[in-house]
């Protein structure tokens, strides 16, 4: 009668009286076979990852070109694979803008709406959804207004301002900016 493969690795992994003698009580493992454990354990993931760096490196050249992809998709997609930075500042105003321009990088921006399909979102649309407070995101806003008004001495608003950006590395930068500004009032 043939045995099928998980039969025969039950039968293989079916201790013997003797050995099962010596190895003491179940669950309890010495030093050495628990090192010796991880040590395999640590082979195989190490195997494995070797085996998918030489997948990776082995992959052909593709002809896609750089110039079709968008650049505010190839940006939240490299935020979303980027680890998010540790929290910086200790004052409210100048954190909530940090989280909106962690949002920004991560979710993406868009020009023309506080929030689009994809769940990109606007200057507006990434303080509106980091505030806790209708008081702090009021802060954050007239904050982030005067930072853009230091770069553009006649803008009028921050959609406007939004609607003219060049990106969402633009967008990131001037919520950056404002926070760097609250932190030195201590806002």
């Amino acid at each position: 009668m043939a045995t099928t493969h998980s039969q025969a690795a039950a039968t293989a992994a079916a201790p013997t009286p003797t050995t099962a003698a010596a190895a003491g009580p179940v669950g309890e493992l010495d030093l050495e076979t628990r090192l010796a454990l991880t040590d395999a354990g640590m082979t195989v993931r190490l195997q494995d990852a070797l085996l998918r760096l030489g997948v990776d490196a082995a992959a052909p050249e593709t002809d896609a070109r750089l110039e079709d992809a968008g650049t505010e998709a190839l940006t939240a997609y490299v935020a979303r694979a980027q680890p998010t930075p540790a929290f910086t500042y200790r004052t409210p105003v100048a954190a909530l803008l940090d989280r909106a321009a962690r949002r920004l990088e991560a979710d993406g921006w868009c020009r023309d709406a506080t929030r689009d399909a994809s769940g990109a979102r606007c200057l507006y649309g990434a303080i509106h959804a980091e505030a806790s407070a209708a008081g702090e995101e009021d802060d954050a806003l007239a904050l982030l207004l005067e930072a853009i008004r230091r770069r553009d001495p006649r803008a009028q608003t921050i959609p406007a301002h939004n609607a003219d950006l060049a990106g969402a590395a633009a967008a990131v930068q001037l919520l950056t900016q404002a926070a760097r500004l609250a932190d030195a009032r201590g806002q």
